[in-house]
Protein backbone atom coordinates (compact mmCIF):
# COMPACT_ATOMS: atom_id res chain seq x y z
CA UNK A 1 0.00 0.00 0.00
CA UNK A 2 1.67 3.18 -1.07
CA UNK A 3 1.26 6.13 1.80
CA UNK A 4 1.90 9.57 1.53
CA UNK A 5 4.79 10.92 4.03
CA UNK A 6 2.60 13.27 6.13
CA UNK A 7 3.47 13.17 9.78
CA UNK A 8 7.25 13.61 9.27
CA UNK A 9 8.62 15.82 11.79
CA UNK A 10 12.12 17.26 12.07
CA UNK A 11 13.23 16.96 8.42
CA UNK A 12 14.23 21.30 7.88
CA UNK A 13 12.39 20.97 4.42
CA UNK A 14 9.99 23.16 3.84
CA UNK A 15 6.70 21.98 3.14
CA UNK A 16 4.77 23.09 -0.45
CA UNK A 17 3.60 22.19 -3.80
CA UNK A 18 5.69 23.64 -5.90
CA UNK A 19 8.48 21.95 -8.20
CA UNK A 20 12.06 22.39 -7.15
CA UNK A 21 13.89 24.21 -4.08
CA UNK A 22 15.58 27.62 -4.93
CA UNK A 23 19.19 27.19 -3.77
CA UNK A 24 20.87 30.65 -2.49
CA UNK A 25 23.61 32.06 -4.38
CA UNK A 26 22.28 30.19 -7.92
CA UNK A 27 20.93 32.81 -10.13
CA UNK A 28 17.15 32.34 -11.47
CA UNK A 29 16.10 32.17 -15.35
CA UNK A 30 14.86 35.62 -15.17
CA UNK A 31 18.30 36.95 -14.08
CA UNK A 32 20.40 34.94 -16.12
CA UNK A 33 18.64 36.56 -18.90
CA UNK A 34 19.15 40.12 -17.97
CA UNK A 35 22.89 39.70 -17.17
CA UNK A 36 23.50 37.55 -20.78
CA UNK A 37 21.07 41.19 -22.07
CA UNK A 38 23.40 43.25 -20.58
CA UNK A 39 26.63 41.85 -21.93
CA UNK A 40 25.65 41.26 -25.17
CA UNK A 41 26.52 45.04 -26.35
CA UNK A 42 30.42 44.34 -25.46
CA UNK A 43 31.55 43.12 -28.63
CA UNK A 44 35.48 42.71 -27.24
CA UNK A 45 34.63 39.51 -25.91
CA UNK A 46 32.08 36.94 -25.11
CA UNK A 47 30.83 37.24 -21.62
CA UNK A 48 33.00 40.35 -20.96
CA UNK A 49 31.79 42.58 -18.06
CA UNK A 50 31.93 46.20 -18.80
CA UNK A 51 35.27 47.87 -17.64
CA UNK A 52 37.21 45.03 -17.54
CA UNK A 53 39.74 43.24 -20.16
CA UNK A 54 39.02 39.35 -21.03
CA UNK A 55 42.55 39.13 -22.98
CA UNK A 56 40.80 36.30 -24.40
CA UNK A 57 40.15 34.16 -21.92
CA UNK A 58 37.49 31.74 -22.69
CA UNK A 59 34.59 32.25 -20.56
CA UNK A 60 33.50 29.89 -17.69
CA UNK A 61 30.52 28.30 -17.87
CA UNK A 62 27.34 28.99 -16.02
CA UNK A 63 26.38 27.27 -13.19
CA UNK A 64 24.67 23.85 -13.86
CA UNK A 65 21.29 22.54 -12.68
CA UNK A 66 22.99 19.97 -11.29
CA UNK A 67 24.16 22.10 -8.65
CA UNK A 68 21.16 22.57 -7.47
CA UNK A 69 20.15 19.08 -7.38
CA UNK A 70 22.76 17.89 -5.67
CA UNK A 71 22.12 20.25 -2.95
CA UNK A 72 18.54 19.69 -2.81
CA UNK A 73 19.22 15.71 -2.72
CA UNK A 74 21.27 15.78 -0.33
CA UNK A 75 18.87 17.87 1.97
CA UNK A 76 16.35 15.09 1.31
CA UNK A 77 18.49 12.10 1.71
CA UNK A 78 19.24 13.47 5.38
CA UNK A 79 15.13 14.01 5.76
CA UNK A 80 14.75 10.71 4.27
CA UNK A 81 16.84 8.75 6.85
CA UNK A 82 15.91 11.18 9.87
CA UNK A 83 12.10 9.65 9.10
CA UNK A 84 13.65 6.15 9.13
CA UNK A 85 15.40 6.33 12.00
CA UNK A 86 12.08 7.62 13.73
CA UNK A 87 9.43 5.31 12.44
CA UNK A 88 8.03 7.55 10.08
CA UNK A 89 9.13 5.44 7.20
CA UNK A 90 7.19 2.19 8.03
CA UNK A 91 8.86 -1.36 6.84
CA UNK A 92 7.26 -3.09 4.55
CA UNK A 93 5.56 0.00 3.16
CA UNK A 94 5.87 1.37 -0.28
CA UNK A 95 6.21 5.06 -0.51
CA UNK A 96 6.33 6.60 -4.16
CA UNK A 97 8.65 9.40 -5.40
CA UNK A 98 6.08 11.86 -6.59
CA UNK A 99 3.85 11.96 -2.84
CA UNK A 100 7.22 12.08 -0.80
CA UNK A 101 8.02 15.11 -3.35
CA UNK A 102 4.87 16.96 -2.89
CA UNK A 103 5.42 16.58 1.03
CA UNK A 104 8.91 18.06 0.95
CA UNK A 105 7.95 20.96 -1.42
CA UNK A 106 10.41 19.77 -4.24
CA UNK A 107 9.81 17.55 -7.13
CA UNK A 108 10.12 13.79 -7.57
CA UNK A 109 13.92 13.97 -9.05
CA UNK A 110 15.94 14.91 -6.30
CA UNK A 111 13.49 12.03 -4.03
CA UNK A 112 13.98 9.35 -6.39
CA UNK A 113 17.82 9.80 -6.27
CA UNK A 114 18.01 10.05 -2.46
CA UNK A 115 16.10 6.81 -2.22
CA UNK A 116 18.26 5.09 -4.93
CA UNK A 117 20.83 5.60 -2.62
CA UNK A 118 19.00 4.44 0.62
CA UNK A 119 18.30 1.59 -1.88
CA UNK A 120 22.54 1.05 -2.18
CA UNK A 121 22.53 1.45 1.78
CA UNK A 122 20.13 -1.36 2.50
CA UNK A 123 17.34 0.79 3.90
CA UNK A 124 14.69 0.10 1.15
CA UNK A 125 14.39 -1.54 -1.87
CA UNK A 126 12.66 -0.83 -5.40
CA UNK A 127 9.59 -1.94 -6.30
CA UNK A 128 8.82 -1.48 -9.93
CA UNK A 129 5.91 1.25 -11.34
CA UNK A 130 5.19 2.08 -7.52
CA UNK A 131 8.00 3.36 -6.19
CA UNK A 132 10.17 2.13 -2.91
CA UNK A 133 9.85 -0.31 -0.03
CA UNK A 134 10.81 0.08 3.56
CA UNK A 135 12.97 -3.05 3.74
CA UNK A 136 12.20 -5.19 6.78
CA UNK A 137 14.70 -5.76 9.78
CA UNK A 138 15.02 -8.70 11.64
CA UNK A 139 16.93 -9.63 15.12
CA UNK A 140 19.42 -11.93 13.83
CA UNK A 141 20.55 -8.57 11.01
CA UNK A 142 21.08 -6.58 13.91
CA UNK A 143 23.13 -8.93 16.19
CA UNK A 144 25.13 -9.99 12.97
CA UNK A 145 25.51 -5.80 12.82
CA UNK A 146 26.44 -5.48 16.31
CA UNK A 147 28.85 -8.27 15.91
CA UNK A 148 30.39 -6.73 13.27
CA UNK A 149 30.98 -3.13 14.54
CA UNK A 150 32.64 -5.06 17.71
CA UNK A 151 34.85 -6.55 15.52
CA UNK A 152 36.45 -3.32 13.95
CA UNK A 153 35.43 -0.93 16.83
CA UNK A 154 36.98 -3.54 20.05
CA UNK A 155 40.35 -3.65 19.09
CA UNK A 156 40.78 -0.27 17.85
CA UNK A 157 39.39 1.12 21.60
CA UNK A 158 41.60 -1.03 22.93
CA UNK A 159 44.98 0.50 21.36
CA UNK A 160 43.74 3.69 21.65
CA UNK A 161 43.02 3.30 25.98
CA UNK A 162 46.50 1.91 25.56
CA UNK A 163 48.32 4.56 23.65
CA UNK A 164 46.21 8.12 24.30
CA UNK A 165 46.84 9.96 27.64
CA UNK A 166 43.35 11.00 29.32
CA UNK A 167 43.34 14.35 28.53
CA UNK A 168 42.45 13.42 24.92
CA UNK A 169 39.33 11.60 26.36
CA UNK A 170 38.32 14.58 28.54
CA UNK A 171 37.64 16.40 25.05
CA UNK A 172 34.84 13.60 24.11
CA UNK A 173 32.87 14.45 27.63
CA UNK A 174 30.93 17.13 25.93
CA UNK A 175 29.66 14.55 23.68
CA UNK A 176 29.08 11.80 25.72
CA UNK A 177 26.41 14.49 27.69
CA UNK A 178 24.96 15.13 23.83
CA UNK A 179 23.81 11.94 23.87
CA UNK A 180 22.66 11.74 27.91
CA UNK A 181 20.69 15.02 26.66
CA UNK A 182 19.30 13.41 23.91
CA UNK A 183 18.33 10.42 25.27
CA UNK A 184 16.42 11.97 27.65
CA UNK A 185 14.00 13.96 24.79
CA UNK A 186 12.97 10.39 23.93
CA UNK A 187 13.19 11.71 20.04
CA UNK A 188 15.20 8.31 18.56
CA UNK A 189 16.19 10.12 15.40
CA UNK A 190 17.97 12.98 17.83
CA UNK A 191 19.65 10.19 19.67
CA UNK A 192 21.03 8.63 16.84
CA UNK A 193 22.47 11.78 15.49
CA UNK A 194 24.14 11.94 19.00
CA UNK A 195 25.14 8.32 19.17
CA UNK A 196 26.92 8.46 15.71
CA UNK A 197 28.67 11.91 16.74
CA UNK A 198 30.10 10.22 19.89
CA UNK A 199 31.42 6.99 18.55
CA UNK A 200 32.46 8.50 14.97
CA UNK A 201 34.90 11.20 17.93
CA UNK A 202 36.26 8.38 19.25
CA UNK A 203 37.64 6.34 16.25
CA UNK A 204 38.37 9.34 14.63
CA UNK A 205 41.07 9.21 17.16
CA UNK A 206 42.59 6.42 15.68
CA UNK A 207 43.25 9.05 12.58
CA UNK A 208 42.10 6.10 9.71
CA UNK A 209 39.18 7.70 7.86
CA UNK A 210 38.11 4.75 5.75
CA UNK A 211 37.96 2.75 9.22
CA UNK A 212 35.92 5.89 10.60
CA UNK A 213 33.43 5.65 7.33
CA UNK A 214 32.71 2.16 7.52
CA UNK A 215 31.95 2.01 11.06
CA UNK A 216 29.53 4.95 10.49
CA UNK A 217 27.63 3.17 7.55
CA UNK A 218 27.37 -0.12 10.25
CA UNK A 219 26.15 2.40 13.09
CA UNK A 220 23.53 4.03 10.75
CA UNK A 221 22.37 0.49 9.54
CA UNK A 222 21.86 -0.66 13.00
CA UNK A 223 19.97 2.54 13.94
CA UNK A 224 17.13 1.74 11.66
CA UNK A 225 13.89 0.11 13.41
CA UNK A 226 12.98 -2.94 13.62
CA UNK A 227 9.38 -4.52 12.64
CA UNK A 228 7.43 -2.79 15.60
CA UNK A 229 8.57 0.42 14.83
CA UNK A 230 10.03 3.07 17.65
CA UNK A 231 7.95 1.48 20.43
CA UNK A 232 10.05 -1.03 20.39
CA UNK A 233 12.97 1.09 22.09
CA UNK A 234 11.74 4.23 24.43
CA UNK A 235 13.09 6.27 26.67
CA UNK A 236 14.33 3.91 29.21
CA UNK A 237 16.27 2.20 26.61
CA UNK A 238 17.74 5.29 25.12
CA UNK A 239 18.34 6.52 28.62
CA UNK A 240 20.04 3.23 29.53
CA UNK A 241 22.65 3.20 26.21
CA UNK A 242 23.93 7.07 26.80
CA UNK A 243 24.54 6.32 30.00
CA UNK A 244 26.90 3.15 28.73
CA UNK A 245 28.84 6.33 26.54
CA UNK A 246 29.19 7.84 29.88
CA UNK A 247 31.23 4.39 31.46
CA UNK A 248 32.93 3.68 28.43
CA UNK A 249 34.68 7.18 28.28
CA UNK A 250 35.36 6.62 32.16
CA UNK A 251 37.07 3.17 31.66
CA UNK A 252 39.17 4.48 28.39
CA UNK A 253 40.43 7.55 30.51
CA UNK A 254 41.57 4.98 33.22
CA UNK A 255 43.24 2.58 30.44
CA UNK A 256 40.97 0.02 31.74
CA UNK A 257 40.68 -2.65 29.07
CA UNK A 258 38.83 -5.21 30.25
CA UNK A 259 36.06 -2.92 30.97
CA UNK A 260 36.49 -1.08 27.81
CA UNK A 261 36.20 -4.64 25.80
CA UNK A 262 32.98 -5.42 28.02
CA UNK A 263 31.67 -2.25 27.53
CA UNK A 264 31.55 -2.15 24.14
CA UNK A 265 30.40 -5.25 23.11
CA UNK A 266 27.42 -5.22 26.01
CA UNK A 267 26.37 -1.70 24.07
CA UNK A 268 26.21 -2.88 20.57
CA UNK A 269 24.51 -6.02 22.02
CA UNK A 270 21.78 -3.99 23.18
CA UNK A 271 22.27 -1.24 20.67
CA UNK A 272 19.59 -0.55 17.35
Amino acid sequence: MERSAQGFAGTGIPEGHGGSAVVPGVPRAAERERGAAGSAGNASAPGAVRGEHTHGEVPLPRPRPVVQRASVRGQILDALRTALVAGDLTPGEVYSAPVLGERFGVSATPVREAMQQLALEGAVEVVPNRGFRVVVRGARELAELAEVRALIEVPVMLRLARTLPAARWADLRPLAEDTVRAAASGCRATYAEADRAFHRAVLALSGNEQLVGVAEDLHRRSQWPLVGGPASRGRADLVADAAEHTALLEALTAGDLDAVQALVREHFTTAG
